[in-house]
């Protein structure tokens, strides 16, 4: 009988430890991801959850036991694991993290070559099919592991993005939220001219202020207290595999990632003219405008950091962001990574002499957003079709990329099921009219209850 494993989703792997993720799921996986991948050299690492090593361990020996190298490069964030993966110019990388999910869940994020993703369109769905299954070819001879620091490399490569020398000294606040960006931050800052403050510092799996996710707004109390305290000229905050990056301005104000999206949108484009931005479906209309002004072009995709990165690379696009703040660059693998963004910000800062707000402020005001709104939600199908029946007949155009988008003249929305946690994600913007931002967010939720 096959046994179901439950912790695959579109993109990547999560579930709770150790009923639907656990040590002999691990296992199983390494020997999958071979078996599918046939690759010679794989990078693992892990983040700084409890039970992160233990799983790592036991992904290893299946990738070992099916005859290819493990190169272990430690504790680190996801986007570390990508770049070692093309560093070391080696066939695929798996990183153990659940990113913001709970404390009692892990999961993990793969590439192939390249650091090419591997998702539920291009073989996830056959590593679960092969790990399922228990049935593994037998392997001539066993692999070895070894142990590698790219933390150098990767650094050297982060600085890359910015003219250290043109740098304004500003004020920073930033917060790892006890994940795992505490140790990337030590190590730029010997470079940098910045003055740090540093919140949940320290990386501890037990989470003892809560999950990393800086898009709960529980969590953005200490960032926002220190940068009043501070007099600070912005903050930043990650979650726990800090492959997002998240703002506030000067004033403690949470910057919403569509904004900052347009914000890097425009940066890239000015340098490059006619170049591609791939952007999710959630919120557009900024991210459309902004590539319009620039001669650039607008690409959506659904959402999802494995369907960005595959879009980015069929685009050669030069830039992508969600407004869930992922950001990818082409200059990084078409990976998301939540170092070069602020990087790039501080960097905008420092160029044009302006602060944070004044960066955003236009754009905001052009297009507000009502932020991400979840709510569990017991039948997800049967609210969106009456959610597009009650609005069909005034709507301007429908898209279903990713769950229900609308489009009418003077605002929109996007409604979907969450790929990743069991909930419906709304999104509403509009064009320059608060009120009816708010109204129309208020008039949708009612339909949620």
């Amino acid at each position: 009988m096959i046994e179901e494993i439950t912790c695959f989703k579109p993109y990547d792997i999560r579930g709770r430890v150790p009923d639907q993720l656990n040590s002999d799921i691990a296992y199983r996986i390494g020997r999958a991801y071979v078996e599918f991948l046939k690759p010679q050299q794989v990078v693992v690492g892990f983040d700084i959850r409890l039970s992160s090593q233990e799983l790592c361990a036991a992904l290893s020996r299946g990738i070992i036991e099916s005859g290819a190298e493990v190169i272990n490069i430690g504790q680190c964030g996801t986007e570390e694991v990508y770049f070692a993966t093309s560093h070391l110019n080696v066939d695929g990388g798996i990183v153990i993290t659940a990113s913001h999910n709970p404390a009692d869940y892990n999961g993990m994020k793969f590439v192939r070559e390249s650091s090419k993703p591997i998702s539920g369109d291009t073989g996830l769905k056959e590593i679960q099919r092969i790990a399922e299954n228990n049935e593994f070819s037998p392997c001539a001879e066993p692999g070895s592991i070894r142990f590698a620091d790219t933390q150098p490399a990767y650094i050297k490569h982060l600085l890359n993005y910015v003219d250290v020398k043109s740098l304004s000294k500003l004020k920073i606040v930033c917060n790892a939220g006890n994940g795992g960006a505490g140790p990337t931050i030590d190590a730029l800052e010997q470079f940098l001219p910045f003055q740090f403050t540093k919140v949940h510092h320290e990386a501890d799996g037990t989470f003892p202020n809560g999950v990393p996710n800086p898009l709960l707004e529980e969590n953005r109390g200490p960032t926002i207290d220190a940068i009043l305290s501070e007099g600070a000229d912005l903050g930043i905050a990650w979650d726990g595999d800090f492959d997002r990056c998240f703002f506030f301005d000067e004033n403690g104000r949470f910057i919403e990632g569509y904004y900052i999206v347009g914000l890097l949108a425009q940066s890239f484009l000015e340098i490059e003219p006619g170049g591609k931005i791939v952007h999710d479906p959630r919120l557009t209309w900024n991210t459309i405008q902004i590539a319009e002004e620039f001669s650039g072009e607008a690409v959506q995709c659904k959402t999802g950091h494995a369907f960005i990165k595959e879009r980015m690379r069929e685009e050669d696009a030069v830039y992508g962001g969600e407004m869930s703040a992922h950001h990818y660059f082409r200059d990084f693998f078409y990976c998301d990574s939540g170092m070069v963004p602020w990087l790039l910000v501080v960097g905008l800062m420092s160029k044009t002499g302006k602060k944070l707000s004044e960066l955003v402020d236009a754009r905001m005001l052009a297009f507000p957003a009502s932020g991400e709104i979840n709510q569990h939600i017991e039948d997800p199908e049967a609210l969106l079709k009456k959610i597009e029946a009650t609005y069909a007949a005034t709507c301007e155009s429908i898209d279903q990329t990713d769950g229900l988008s609308m489009n009418f003249e003077n605002w929109r929305f996007n409604i979907r099921m969450s790929n990743t946690e069991p909930v419906v994600r709304l999104n509403v913007e509009s064009r320059g009219d608060e009120a009816l931002m708010k109204e129309k967010t208020n008039e949708l939720l009612a339909f949620m209850g």
